[in-house]
C-alpha cells in the first residue's frame, strides 16, 4: 500500500489508492496556480476539471461570495426563492439560446442532466403521448449518477453497476466523412415514434476522450429532433462558458436546445452549482391543477445563495471584462502551439475546439485504462503541471487567463513526454 492510503482517510475521485502517491495538499490557489505545501507552484492546466474559467479566485467573484455570506446560507427552495436565484435565472436566459424559458437549479453536471432526462420523460408523460426511448452518441459522459451512467458509454467507468443501469440508443459518432451515417441513424431511431430526447455533448465528448465533431452536425440533429417530435437536450457542463470558443456551444449550430444543462464554469467554477434550463413547452407540461404532474426533483442545496451570487458575479465578468478577447487569445495560442505536432508521427488526431486543445499520444495500448496515463501524469506532476491524460490522450483546457510563457511549459512537457513514452522511444 502507498502512503495514500496510510495517512489519509479520505477516498479520492478516480483514484486507484492502491497505485497512487500521496496526494499533493494544495495550500492555496491564484490565478492558473495551484501552491502546494512544500511550496511549489503548479500550472492549472485542465482548470481543476474544467471548471475554473477565468482563474481561481477571481476577485468579484470572491467578493459576491463574502458579501452574501453577510445575509445568506441555505434557504429552502420548495417555498421559499431569493434574490440571488430570480436574478441569476434572468440573467442565465438572457444569455443562453433563445427560446429556453425556464431555470431548475440543482448542484452538479451529473445532476443537473438527471433534470434534463427527467423533464423529457415527464414532458411526455404528462402530454398523453409517452415516450421511453433516450438516445446518445457513442463514447459520451454524462455523469457518475444512474441515469447519466446510463446515458453515458458502457464500460470501465461504469462496469460493476451495470444491473442498475437503463438502455438508451446510441449513435455513432460523427466521424471525418462519416457525419451523415450518424444523421441517418438518428432518423431510423426517430421514425419508430418513441424518441423522447436526444441528448448530446455539443462539439466535443469531454471524458470520451475529446472527441470532437462540427456545428453543422449538431444543427442537423436538433432539425431531425424537431421534424420527429423529439427534445434535443445539449449537456453543456463542460462546452459552456466559454470552453468550446462561445459562451454556449450551441451557439456555433445556430440552435437553441430544447434543454440546456450547465454546471461547472456557471460559477466561474468558485463553487458547485447547477441549473437545468427547458423551453416554455416543457415547463407547462408539469403545469396543472393536478399535483400528480409536478416535477418530482429536488436537492436538499438547490440554489444555494452564496453559490447563486458566486454565479451572478461570473455572469458581471462576462459583461464587464473581456472574456471574449481572452478566449480568442487562448484559441489562438493553441492553434499556433498545436503545429508543431501537426506531422508529428508520435500523435495523431491533433485537433482543437475553442480553448480545448488534444493529441493522442501513439502507444502500443490506447484507450482509458492505457498505461500511458499514470505514467504521463507522474510525468506532468514532476514537472508541476496538472495535466491528467484520458488514458494516452493528452489535452490542455486552462483558464483563459493563463500567460504565453506558462502554456508554452505546458506544450514543451508535452513534447518532452512523447521522447519518454512514445512508441519506439522506449
Amino acid at each position: 500500500m502507498t502512503g495514500a492510503l496510510a495517512s489519509s482517510p479520505v477516498w479520492h475521485p478516480f483514484t486507484q489508492h492502491a497505485l497512487e502517491p500521496a496526494m499533493k495538499h494544495i495550500v492555496k490557489t491564484e490565478g492558473a496556480w495551484l501552491f502546494d505545501a512544500e511550496g511549489n507552484a503548479i500550472l492549472d492546466a485542465i482548470s481543476s476539471w474544467w471548471v475554473i474559467t477565468h482563474g481561481h479566485r477571481h476577485p468579484l467573484i470572491m467578493e459576491a461570495i463574502r458579501t452574501a455570506c453577510d445575509s445568506y446560507d441555505q434557504i429552502i427552495f420548495a417555498e421559499f426563492t431569493h434574490e440571488p436565484a430570480e436574478k441569476l435565472a434572468r440573467g442565465l436566459l438572457a444569455v443562453a439560446p433563445a427560446g429556453l424559458a425556464h431555470v431548475f437549479y440543482s448542484d452538479s453536471g451529473s445532476t443537473c442532466v438527471e433534470v434534463a432526462l427527467k423533464m423529457a420523460l415527464g414532458f411526455f408523460h404528462n402530454t398523453g403521448a409517452p415516450r421511453s426511448r433516450i438516445v446518445v452518441m457513442e463514447d459520451s459522459y454524462h455523469g457518475d449518477t444512474i441515469g447519466t451512467m446510463s446515458a453515458g458509454e458502457r464500460g470501465t467507468f461504469n462496469a460493476p453497476y451495470q444491473s442498475l443501469l437503463f438502455s438508451v440508443d446510441r449513435l455513432p459518432f460523427p466521424s471525418p466523412g462519416c457525419e451523415q451515417a450518424t444523421l441517418d441513424a438518428f432518423e431510423r431511431l426517430c421514425l419508430g415514434g418513441q424518441v423522447a430526447a436526444l441528448l448530446v455533448e455539443p462539439l466535443v465528448l469531454g471524458a470520451g476522450g475529446m472527441r470532437m465533431y462540427p456545428a453543422f452536425v449538431l444543427a442537423e440533429l436538433k432539425r431531425i429532433a424537431g421534424r420527429h417530435g423529439a427534445l434535443l437536450i445539449a449537456d453543456e457542463v463542460m462546452t459552456g462558458w466559454g470552453r468550446a470558443g462561445t459562451l454556449f456551444a450551441c451557439d456555433q449550430a445556430g440552435i437553441a436546445p430544447d434543454i440546456l444543462c450547465t454546471s461547472k464554469g456557471l460559477t466561474g467554477g468558485a463553487l458547485p452549482l447547477a441549473a437545468t434550463l427547458c423551453s416554455a413547452p416543457v415547463f407547462e407540461a408539469h403545469l396543472s391543477t393536478d399535483r400528480s404532474r409536478m416535477f418530482f426533483h429536488s436537492s436538499s442545496y438547490t440554489a444555494n445563495p452564496i453559490a447563486c451570487a458566486a454565479a451572478l458575479a461570473n455572469l458581471a465578468v462576462w459583461e464587464n471584462e473581456p472574456v471574449e478577447a481572452r478566449i480568442q487569445a487562448l484559441q489562438a495560442m493553441h492553434r499556433e502551439k498545436l503545429k508543431r505536432f501537426a506531422a508529428d508521427d508520435r500523435f495523431s488526431n491533433v485537433r482543437q475546439t475553442g480553448t480545448i486543445a488534444a493529441l493522442d499520444l501513439d502507444v502500443p495500448a490506447s484507450g482509458y485504462l492505457s498505461d500511458a496515463g499514470p505514467k504521463l501524469r507522474a510525468f506532468f506532476r514532476s514537472r508541476n503541471l496538472l495535466i491528467r491524460p484520458l488514458g494516452n490522450v493528452v489535452y490542455l483546457m486552462p483558464p483563459y487567463g493563463v500567460g504565453e510563457a506558462d502554456l508554452d511549459r505546458a506544450y514543451d512537457a508535452i513534447d518532452e513526454a512523447a521522447d519518454l513514452f512514445a512508441t519506439g522511444a522506449r
